[in-house]
């Protein structure tokens, strides 16, 4: 058997469609071709990344968008390669896509909002977001859906049509430090510069609190029962600020005890009066 032959073998036949051997080493060939050309984009991606030529999100968004599309590029490739008329097909199926447009409509919206993260940005993978009381760390923005990871080590599937249309809080978006405060009550009659010398003093001895920009300390509130404090601080720990707010709890209830502040709690004083007498 010749080579002429061999590449002209008819692997399969079914009505006028026929597959050839040399047809299936043209598939394999682009399928090559396209993996190895995402591939060098994504390594070539990685070296800028190093280099500091890129931001390391950017890097990853342009990746998923030029992934996407080359992978589309080739699979079209394919199809014409083989002989399949993609033009007579989308004519034919015209009734059958409406169905699947009003079917997945919500899918369609997905892919859309997926497309607008990437090319945006305004949220990446790393970023530390907030969506309907869930606060994790963004693992991957997919073109459909975006995983992030809670503190409990919680993978959560957002469809990303809600980070899109919906109020999103991101945390490290530009930025890597944010400002976060602990509020606190103390009784009435408290020495107030005595109150704020303390939790200063407790906000620059923790670790994960920076020092440039300094901690604040606002007397916010005469509430009903208490004098209300609120201590003001930056950090870097986005991600486990929740610890960081209870280490500064665990100080500020221990420096309070040592230097005499009480710390209030609702109180409602109740006066009885007798009945008249009859």
């Amino acid at each position: 058997m010749t080579l002429q032959n061999l590449l002209e073998f008819q692997l399969l036949t079914y009505k006028n469609f026929d597959v050839t051997v040399y047809e299936v080493g043209q598939v394999l060939f682009i399928l090559a071709i396209t993996r190895t050309l995402t591939f060098l984009i994504r390594t070539a991606l990685n070296r800028a990344v190093l280099r500091r030529r890129i931001e390391r999100g950017s890097a990853y968004a342009l990746s998923q968008i030029i992934t996407y599309v080359v992978w589309t590029l080739g699979g079209l490739f394919t199809l014409d390669f083989i002989g399949v008329q993609i033009t007579v097909i989308l004519a034919s199926s015209t009734a059958l896509f409406v169905g699947l447009g009003l079917g997945l409509q919500d899918t369609f919206k997905d892919f859309i909002s997926g497309i607008v993260l990437l090319s945006d940005r305004s949220v990446s993978a790393g970023d530390v977001i907030e969506v309907d009381g869930i606060v994790g760390k963004v693992h991957e923005v997919g073109l459909r859906t975006t995983k992030i990871k809670t503190r409990d080590d919680i993978s959560v599937i957002l469809p990303n049509s809600r980070l899109t249309t919906q109020g999103v809080i991101n945390w490290a978006h530009q930025a890597t430090t944010s400002r976060f405060h602990v509020e606190v009550g103390v009784a009435y009659g408290s020495d107030t510069r005595r109150v704020e010398k303390v939790l200063l003093e407790c906000g620059l001895a923790n670790i994960h609190v920076l020092k440039d920009p300094e901690p604040s300390v606002q007397f916010r509130d005469f509430g009903s029962s208490a004098l209300v404090f609120r201590l003001y601080f930056y950090s870097t720990q986005l991600f486990l600020i929740e610890f960081v707010k209870s280490d500064l709890r665990f100080a500020i209830d221990e420096a309070f005890r040592k230097h005499g502040i009480t710390i209030a709690f609702p109180q409602m004083d109740v006066w009885i009066k007798e009945a008249p007498k009859s």
